[in-house]
């Protein structure tokens, strides 16, 4: 069987020969790390992507399959962006700079985490009319012709190649800030209704275009990081009235295009929304943080039933211990890859704490746990 093979039989609850090893791909920082260790060179890690040659490159070496981020994308993005720019500078090195989404982040010096933002542009329907609307309108140029072209003609593949359907909420969020999300849902309902429904039917017709390439994909997929640790950074009852529906227009499409899997990205809690998503076409969960919550998949399928897949949930904190910390993660997914439609992989990027040895370690134990 292929990897691409195994998976789609493995989400099905079919038979399989074995379980493929699958990451999340890595932080560029893990990467320069073992590069300066000694275990890569400079040109083993040049230009990674997720599900490009360098990262098929290292696969081969760290002992995985493949990347569950080998995707097809839309441009369901501001086309074009804005202009970004400087808003301010201090003496520290610090800067005020307003991005292509129009929200204006702290840039500070050599800082490797998200950045925090202190002013955002779309707080009216002026500023939707003027700045946003018309960039969110559907056109040709959006799609990658010559990429789906190029797709098109590869001999038979491997590997699963996913279909991003986009972002129904967590670009929005990401727009508006999370507290101008809140505030525009209270202030102005009609409007955020609006921008959801807008942004929502070009990742339909984004979707729709892909699909009408011609080429084979293996699974739809969305992403979204509207969790946190404790749950949403969106209200239930909110998500379920107002941008549930458009996942099922686009899950039926998908479906009619024979992709009877969908996969979805969301960080953190994401129970409270698990409801929406299976209502309305959404049937596996990525990548299924471990956290200080100890999320699984177990109560999940207890709750929800075979309908309810996943993706992911292996604590990548064990690559910065020790083997047995490894052996002992592994053990512990042996009974959650025994319920079916589960497919363990790191629960989110392989992060700068990781070491070389247990990573591949991990894959050699993998496949001698799981044939």
């Amino acid at each position: 069987m292929t990897n691409r093979e195994r998976t789609l039989a493995i989400l099905r609850y079919q038979s399989y020969d074995r379980l493929p090893v699958v990451h999340f791909g890595y932080w560029g920082e893990t990467l320069d790390k073992w590069a300066r260790e000694g275990h890569l060179r400079e040109e083993d890690i040049r230009g990674w992507g997720d599900g490009n040659s360098v990262d098929m490159a290292l696969n081969a070496k760290l002992g995985f399959d493949f990347g569950w981020q080998c995707m097809c994308y839309g441009n369901n993005g501001l086309f074009p962006p804005m202009e970004w720019k400087v808003v301010a500078e201090f003496p520290d090195g610090t800067r005020h700079v307003r991005q292509g989404d129009g929200v204006t982040y702290i840039s500070q010096p050599d800082a490797g985490s998200i950045p925090a933002h202190v002013d955002y542009l779309l707080k009216d329907r002026a500023a939707w009319e003027e700045h946003y609307k018309w960039r969110y309108q559907w056109d040709d140029g959006r799609v990658d012709r010559a990429g789906l072209d190029a797709r098109r003609q590869e001999p038979p593949r491997q590997d699963p190649l996913g279909l991003h359907c986009g972002s129904l909420y967590g670009d929005i969020r990401n727009v508006l800030t999370m507290e101008g999300a809140c505030y525009l849902m209270a202030d102005d309902e009609d409007l955020f209704r609006e921008i959801v429904a807008t942004v929502a039917d070009l990742c339909y017709r984004n979707t729709k275009a892909m699909l009408d390439s011609g080429v084979k994909f293996d699974f739809a997929h969305f992403w979204e990081d509207i969790c946190f640790k404790n749950g949403p950074l969106i209200a239930p009852s909110v998500f379920e009235e107002i941008v549930g529906p458009h996942y099922k227009r686009i899950t039926e499409l998908t479906r009619a295009h024979g992709l009877d899997i969908c996969s979805l990205d969301c960080d953190g809690m994401i129970d409270a929304l698990i409801p929406t998503w299976i209502k309305n076409g959404v049937n596996t969960m990525f990548p299924i943080e471990v956290g200080t919550w100890g999320a699984s998949i177990r109560p999940w399928r207890e709750k929800y039933g075979r309908e309810l897949r996943g993706v992911g949930g292996m604590n990548k904190t064990v690559f910065a211990q020790d083997r047995a910390a490894v052996d002992a993660e592994i053990e512990r997914l042996k009974p959650l890859v025994a319920l079916g439609g589960y497919l363990p992989c790191p629960d989110h990027r392989i992060a700068p704490d990781a070491k070389w040895d247990n990573v591949r370690y991990y894959g050699d134990r993998m496949r001698h746990a799981f044939g």
